[in-house]
């Protein structure tokens, strides 16, 4: 989807659930840097279960990857929220576009990494990574290139959160058919090639919209 400026388009921000919430951290005096800030927490004690996750067994294994779903979509709920303390709650700070930007980089990177590192597969882990942060350079770098933002997928932020929750979760019944990681490593695959898929789908529309400019 194409949207003016450089907000991602999310029905959870018209949800009565999260206007509230949204207007209680306005009122509590926190600030959208701090919840970017805390996204990327929340993003490297996911990539920290997942790590670990990797050299444990049993109930140890169930419960980092549980942490790990839930840190992931503690995540994208800062992402939420951070924009709509400062847009809707009126309290953008001169350095908020660096800290609405970076976090989400970096979170990407410990996410990937670290499930990566946790199956043994780093390689796998940095390639969903480098993918995942080619998706928001192209869309920058249309922005800078006076376009909109273009936040299609068919891997976008929030696809990839989707894929590695939904895949911690299911790992937890691996036990079922005696596997072992074969979850996450699908994951990783779908995660990398989605992104990749969407980083040459981004660059593809932007090149369009630039030559259509000049027509």
């Amino acid at each position: 989807m194409m949207e003016k400026g450089d907000r991602r388009p999310l029905a959870s921000r018209d949800t009565r659930w999260a206007q509230t919430m949204a207007k209680r951290m306005v009122h509590m005096s926190i600030t959208p840097n701090a919840i970017s800030q805390a996204s990327m927490v929340m993003a490297a004690l996911a990539g920290i279960a997942f790590f670990f996750s990797g050299a444990h067994e049993g109930a140890a294994r169930i419960v980092l990857l549980l942490a790990a779903a839930l840190f992931c979509q503690l995540r994208l709920l800062c992402n939420l929220f951070d924009g709509m303390v400062a847009v809707e709650g009126g309290k953008a700070e001169a350095d908020g576009p660096f800290w609405n930007e970076f976090p989400d980089r970096a979170a990407d990177i410990m996410i990937f990494a670290g499930i990566g590192y946790g199956i043994g597969e780093p390689a796998l882990g940095w390639a969903a990574a480098a993918f995942a942060v080619l998706t928001a350079y192209v869309r920058e770098l249309g922005r800078a290139n006076g376009v909109a933002s273009d936040f299609c997928g068919p891997m976008a932020k929030q696809h990839r959160m989707a894929v590695v929750t939904g895949a911690a979760l299911l790992s937890v019944f691996e036990f079922l058919w005696e596997g072992r990681n074969e979850v996450l490593v699908a994951a990783l695959w779908i995660v990398a090639a989605g992104a990749a898929l969407t980083a040459l789908r981004r660059s593809f529309r932007q090149v369009k919209r630039l030559r259509a400019r000049k027509t």
